[in-house]
Order: C-alpha cells, then structure tokens, then sequence
C-alpha cells in the first residue's frame, strides 16, 4: 500500500493507493511542519488519525511532501517520526517544493513554481531537476505575500493605528485582538505561521478595498523582487502557482505579473491530485 502526503503548515492531506493505483483511503490532519512542531506533537497528530492509525501496518512505500523540510533535521525529525508509526514503510521525504513542480509544471518543460499558502517559496524547474537560489529561513524573515506575511502586516499596521478606520473597525470585529491573547498565540502556542495566515482570510474578503488592494500588491510584488527575478529566463517561462493566496488571489496576482511583462501559468489551491497523477504516472512502486 502506498501513502502520499501533501503537508503545509495549516494542513496535510493524505491519499492512500493500492499497488495497482486504486483509491484505498483519504484523510487529512492539521500541518505537520517540522521546522515549528517537536516530534510529539506530529506523532499525536498522526496516531489521533482513525484512518493512519488502523492502516499503519500496511503501508511499504510512504512519499512525504513537507512544508518546513528544507534542511536535513527537520527531514530527518519527521523521518524519525514516520519510521516508529509506519514500520513497514520504505519512507521518502522531501520539502513541500517538489509537490509543487510534480503537480503544476509539465516534465520536460523549462517553468518557475512558486508556493504561496501559510508561507511562500520558489523553485526553477528546468524540466527534470529543480534549483532553489535562496534557502528559506521561514516565516520570520521571508515568506513574502503569504499568508502569515499579510496577517503580520495587518496586525502592526491596527496597532500603530495605520489602517483607515472604516477598515480598522472591519478588522477589529473579525477577529480577537486583545495584545495578550495575540502574543501568547505568537510566542507560546504552536504553529506561530498558520495564526498569523488566519487573518489572511480578511484581506481576500476584503480585496476591493484600497487598503487590502494595496497591500496585496506590495505583498505580490515583494515576493516577485525577492523570489521569482532571480531566475534570468523569468519572463520568457510560465511561472505556475500552488497555495490558497495564490489561488484566492489569482486576478491580483497575475496583475503584478503582467505588469513585470511575466506570463502567469497554473494555478492550484492545492496539489493533492497532481501529486498523486505523478505517482501513477511515475512511480509504480
């Protein structure tokens, strides 16, 4: 039995083949991102799984796409992990990139994929292998145009009272912002990056106004900056996208683009389905 995995940080899906490539199960559980969790609790996520748990045993080839699994200890944090649940299990883990390029871009074609979800990254297919210029160093220094990078400019732009106030009073009805309950969830809970993309939600609903429309530009246009003109061919490739902002936001998105003389491509919210069209196609284990 095969397992494939998609994980963010706000969520992980999981689908389940048979060794002819039949749907045996699918679930889904809160991000596993080793990068924010220790191993107890994305071993608690995983075992609290009616479906993971009864079906442990079964599985001989497990294929792990993470979100935070850029660098090897986090990979072999999870690895760990995986290998004391799923015994039996060959395991192969790589960063949440290669979900991307597997799901989006076409094999043999030159594209750049970018994630922009709870955080955000970029890679360089060049049709058979991927290049990353820039090693993330997460959510508190990168992740531009992610959620968690809109959510943390609107939390600081309500409290030093840069919001319009028609907007400011919007906001501050949406959601609960007493500075005590924000810093514990920031600095003491788990998953810092994924509170932070919830207030997200507000700038999507919100994407007409001038104040939102703004700062997804800024947002948008930071990330190509930053991200996707470090690769020289990026105006004459398709530049494909994986992430819920990404998806929520396609118009703006391929606005910025447009007016940088780029050509936007794919668009998936997530990329669950291409990932597991790939392990059909590519991988018969």
């Amino acid at each position: 039995m095969k397992l494939i995995v998609d994980s963010g940080s706000t969520k992980t899906d999981w689908i389940s083949l048979s060794k002819e490539g039949k749907l045996i199960f699918e679930t889904h559980t809160l991000g596993l991102n080793p990068q924010v969790l220790d191993e107890h609790i994305i071993e608690e996520r995983i075992i609290n799984n009616y479906e993971l748990y009864q079906n442990r045993k079964k599985i001989t080839h497990l294929f792990f796409y993470g979100a935070g699994c850029g660098t090897e200890p986090p990979k072999e944090l999870i690895k760990k992990v995986f290998e004391s649940i799923f015994i039996n299990a060959s395991i192969n883990v790589k960063e949440d990139t290669y979900a991307a390029v597997f799901s989006a871009a076409k094999k043999g074609e030159k594209s750049i994929v970018s994630i922009i979800g709870t955080g955000s990254n970029c890679t360089y297919f060049d049709g058979e292998n991927i290049l990353q210029k820039v090693t993330s160093l997460g959510y508190v220094l990168m992740d531009d145009a992610s959620g968690n990078y809109f959510g943390r400019q609107m939390i600081r732009d309500y409290f030093f009272e840069k919001m319009p106030d028609d907007i400011s009073e919007k906001f501050s009805k949406s959601f609960e912002l007493n500075p005590n309950i924000i810093k514990d969830k920031l600095y003491k809970k788990p998953n810092p990056n994924t509170y932070l993309a919830k207030f997200a939600k507000f700038i999507v609903e919100n994407k007409e106004k001038k104040y939102c429309s703004d700062l997804i530009k800024k947002g948008f246009n930071l990330f190509i900056t930053n991200q996707i003109e470090q690769f020289e061919d990026c105006k004459k490739i398709p530049l494909h996208f994986i992430g819920s902002i990404s998806f929520y936001l396609k118009d703006e998105l391929n606005e910025c683009l447009i007016n940088r003389g780029m050509n936007l491509g794919n668009v998936l919210k997530k990329p669950i389905d291409g990932l597991v069209n790939y392990h059909l196609k590519y991988n018969s284990n």
